[in-house]
C-alpha cells in the first residue's frame, strides 16, 4: 500500500500507465548500468546498445500487454458492479484497482447481509402462504409486552383436507391452503397473529380479546367461508373447524393444548363449528 500511494504521482489516473512505468524503469535497469559503466571506461559499443535498448524496449511491450490482459477481467467486474450497485459511494475512476477491490467487498457484503436478511426471514415465515410458521408466531408471541401478553389463541383447521389433496391433487391443496391464509389475514384485526401451525391447521392469537369476540370473529369468517367458498370437493363446500381458548399470559403452550382440546370437541361435534375451551360448542 505504502508503494502503491507513493507512486500515485505516477499517471495518477491510470493504473495500466503507472504500471508500464514502472515495468519500464526495472527492465532498462540493465541498460542504464550498462551506460554508467560505458561513460566510465569509455567503451559503449553502438551496436551492443543499440541491441540492448531494443530488447528492453521489446521485453517491456510484452510485459504492459500481459499487465493489460490481467487487469481486463477486473475492470470488467468493477463496470459490472457499478452498473449494478447505483448505491456503491462514489470512487476513484474504475481504471484503479483499490476501487476495484472496494467495490467488490462491498458488493460482497450487500448480498450477504441481504443472504442473511433472507435466510432470518425464511426461519420464520411459512414458505408457501406467505405467513408466519410456528417458530414466527412463537417467537411474535414471546415479544409482546407483558402488559399487551392476554388475550385468545385459537386453533383452526380446515375440514376434511386429505380428501382435498386425495380428489383435486397436491397442487389444487397448496391453492386452497393459501387462499385460507388470505382469508383468515384478510378477516381478522390487524393488532392480531396468524401462522400456519403445520399441514392444514392456523394458528390466530386475538390480542387483548374476550373468547366471545374471538368466537364470533371466527363465527363471521366461517359464514363466509360458506357464501364466497374458497372452494369444493366431492360437491362440498370447504370449511374448517376452530377451538378458543384463553391466555392470560401463561405459559403459551398451555393455552394452545387448550385450544387444541376445543379444535378436538369441535371436529368431534361434527365441523364446520367453533368450540370454546371448557364450553360446549356450536355450528359457527
Amino acid at each position: 500500500m505504502q508503494f502503491y500511494l507513493a507512486t500515485s504521482f505516477i499517471f495518477p489516473r491510470s493504473l495500466r500507465l503507472r504500471l508500464f512505468a514502472v515495468c519500464f524503469v526495472a527492465t532498462h535497469l540493465p541498460l542504464i548500468g550498462y551506460c554508467i559503466w560505458g561513460a566510465a571506461t569509455g567503451r559503449i559499443a553502438l551496436i551492443e546498445f543499440a541491441l540492448l535498448t531494443l530488447a528492453t524496449v521489446i521485453g517491456t511491450v510484452i510485459a504492459l500487454f500481459g499487465i493489460g490482459a490481467l487487469l481486463d477481467p477486473i475492470h470488467a467486474l468493477a463496470k459490472a458492479l457499478h452498473a449494478a450497485d447505483e448505491e456503491t459511494p462514489s470512487l476513484p475512476q474504475v481504471g484503479d484497482v483499490i476501487q476495484t477491490l472496494y467495490a467488490g467487498v462491498h458488493r460482497a457484503a450487500t448480498a450477504t447481509r441481504s443472504q442473511m436478511e433472507d435466510l432470518s426471514i425464511a426461519a420464520l415465515e411459512d414458505p408457501l402462504t406467505g405467513i408466519a410458521n410456528r417458530r414466527g408466531f412463537l417467537e411474535q408471541v414471546a415479544a409482546l409486552s407483558p402488559e399487551r401478553s392476554h388475550g385468545c389463541l385459537a386453533i383452526v383447521d380446515i375440514d376434511f383436507f386429505k380428501q382435498v389433496n386425495d380428489r383435486l391433487g397436491h397442487d389444487q391443496g397448496d391453492r386452497v391452503l393459501c387462499a385460507f391464509a388470505d382469508r383468515l389475514s384478510a378477516q381478522i384485526r390487524r393488532v392480531d397473529l396468524v401462522a400456519r401451525w403445520g399441514g392444514e391447521e392456523f394458528a390466530i392469537l386475538f390480542r387483548e380479546s374476550t373468547e366471545e369476540e374471538a368466537d364470533w370473529i371466527l363465527s363471521r369468517i366461517a359464514a363466509q367461508m360458506r357464501e364466497t367458498p374458497i372452494g369444493e370437493v366431492d360437491g362440498r363446500t370447504i370449511t374448517f373447524s376452530a377451538g378458543v381458548s384463553r391466555w392470560r399470559g401463561e405459559d403459551v403452550e398451555e393455552a394452545l393444548q387448550l385450544a387444541d382440546q376445543a379444535l378436538y370437541d369441535a371436529k368431534r361435534g361434527g365441523r364446520d363449528r367453533v368450540c370454546r375451551s371448557g364450553h360446549t360448542g356450536a355450528e359457527a
